[in-house]
């Protein structure tokens, strides 16, 4: 069973920066291409960026430049450091594994952010 626990989520003004983290339990982590989702309020979950077991990333385009995604395959981990952050970046994030081999999805509990003044 494989689970995913996210941290760092919280309150932010305008312009702050918040640093998530996700860290996966049992041996996936090395063959998984992990992401990070948000959804927020009314909306549909979107992808915000992933990144390879290699570390090739990706990020949307809403994010470019303000997002990066990094992981730590030692340490099961993967981050996303959001700077800049901006009213319209609230949303519930959640972090999701992708098992290369077979393609499934396992999804942590979602941790909160809200950016306001």
């Amino acid at each position: 069973q494989v689970q995913l626990v996210e941290s760092g989520g919280g309150l932010v003004q305008p312009g702050g920066s918040l640093r998530l983290s996700c860290a996966a339990s049992g041996s996936i982590f090395s063959f998984a291409v992990m992401g990070w989702y948000r959804q927020a309020p009314g909306k549909q979950r979107e992808l915000a960026a992933s990144i390879t077991p290699s570390g090739s990333t990706t990020h949307a385009d809403s994010v470019k430049g303000r997002f990066t995604i990094s992981r730590n395959n030692a340490k099961n981990t993967v981050y996303l450091q959001m700077n800049s952050l901006e009213p319209e970046d609230t949303a519930v994030y959640y972090c999701n594994a992708k098992i290369i081999l077979n393609g499934r999805d396992f999804w942590g509990q979602g941790t909160q952010v809200t950016v306001s003044s």
